[in-house]
């Protein structure tokens, strides 16, 4: 059993690369070049001036070598991006620089165009086209000409940030943002919370080695409803499974093949973890952004003030969850907890900024800002200001910048 969420969920990771919008975007543009003759023969209208048709063939050799080196220039500029994010941030912040929409519709549109000056080209070697079609070809050459400027200064103004500190810090903070507020609104997608497993349930084991990034709730819920079965899901986004790690435990009759495998496959088992159904992802990526970024020297400490900011605002959108409803179906799902949330972004700058005086204050605000704003996250709070007090006590050996450093 395939839902839909699945299947909306599959296309809009197909269409997030880079290889699949140039595919479309390459095969318009072969359409288009191939089909101007064609098309010219259905226009009822006969050119018969001059309007600079013979100038195509020229107009498009240039296309064609300007787009090509537009475009290793692109490739190039884009690995020097994803490399900056992985040296300088983490290498969790890759996935999010390859996704951006941006990056991907300027190569996509130069690659396209490249494709569509050398079909054009071909056409015109080869006397596909009479005088409509090169005329039909002069008009498309014109819109591409305007689309490909168009998305050249989109580039550059685009390339001014691409890969930069606060470009890779703003994508994390967006990514964990956008997965917490999520998390907020519906913490058991749609399940309910979880319960005791009875010890006769029947465990389903993962087939496939990896990280769960998206568990199916919908097709969770249509299985329980339909074969009478009180599901327990035992792992949660992020979570890495293996044969023997099982996935969920199922009380009722499941005992057909087809069944436990619609079950097991509600769960997207992959290599890498994604940020979207992922809330403990982006934390400990603004973790290690911060962490990564402790070294004594001004300008990591110029950085760790920028990614302290970013830690904050994505945490305190872990309150306010919502009332589990009675009447959801039989499917029973754990949450992370406040506990894990937060340790998952402050761990690493307790542990490898204690001796900066300036990340200790603004993480010792923080901290007290978090346990005033989240009553059930206040225990860790205190927890981790106290393991952030001791390893102050043991960093730093400046009595007048310690006493700074512990005062709020």
């Amino acid at each position: 059993m395939i839902s839909l969420t699945r299947i909306s969920r599959f296309f809009r990771h197909a269409g997030r690369q880079i290889w699949f919008r140039a595919a479309v975007i390459s095969a318009t543009s072969v359409v288009i070049a191939a089909l101007a003759g064609i098309v010219a023969r259905a226009i009822p209208y006969e050119f018969t001036g001059d309007v600079g048709q013979s100038a195509v063939g020229k107009i498009l050799e240039i296309i064609a070598s300007s787009m090509l080196a537009v475009t290793t220039f692109s490739m190039t500029a884009m690995v020097s991006a994803y490399s900056s994010a992985t040296q300088l941030a983490t290498p969790r912040a890759t996935q999010l620089m390859i996704s951006d929409r941006t990056s991907q519709n300027a190569l996509s549109t130069f690659l396209g165009s490249f494709i569509f000056a050398v079909v054009g080209i071909i056409g015109l070697q080869t006397h596909l086209y009479g005088g409509q079609g090169r005329v039909v070809l002069l008009l498309a050459t014109i819109i591409l000409i305007v689309l490909v400027v168009v998305t050249l200064l989109r580039w550059i103004a685009h390339l001014a940030a691409f890969g930069r500190m606060a470009d890779v810090i703003d994508r994390v903070e967006n990514a964990a943002c956008a997965a917490m507020s999520a998390f907020a609104r519906n913490p058991y997608d749609g399940a309910r919370p979880a319960i005791a497993v009875p010890a006769s349930a029947m465990a389903i084991c993962s087939i496939d080695i990896g990280y769960v990034t998206h568990i199916d709730a919908e097709a969770l819920a249509l299985l329980a409803q339909k074969h009478d079965l009180a599901i327990h899901v035992e792992v949660l986004t992020g979570t890495l499974v293996h044969p023997n790690r099982p996935l969920l435990r199922i009380v009722g009759d499941a005992s057909s093949d087809p069944v436990r495998k619609a079950l097991a496959n509600a769960f997207t088992v992959e290599r890498h973890r994604r940020f979207d159904h992922d809330p403990r992802l982006g934390v400990i990526a603004l973790g290690e952004i911060a962490g990564r970024a402790c070294p004594r020297d001004e300008r990591s400490r110029y950085r760790d003030r920028g990614r302290e900011r970013a830690v904050p605002g994505t945490l305190a959108a872990t309150g306010g969850c919502p009332a589990v409803d009675a009447d959801r179906p039989p499917v029973y799902m754990a949450r992370p907890s406040a506990d894990e949330l937060v340790r998952g972004g402050f761990v690493p700058i307790i542990r490898e900024g204690a001796g900066e005086e300036e990340v200790v204050i603004r993480t010792r605000k923080v901290l007290d800002a978090l346990g005033k704003a989240l009553p059930h996250g206040a225990e860790t709070t205190q927890s981790l200001s106290d393991e952030l007090r001791r390893n102050v006590e043991r960093n730093i050996k400046d009595d007048r910048a310690l006493l700074r450093a512990l005062e709020i």
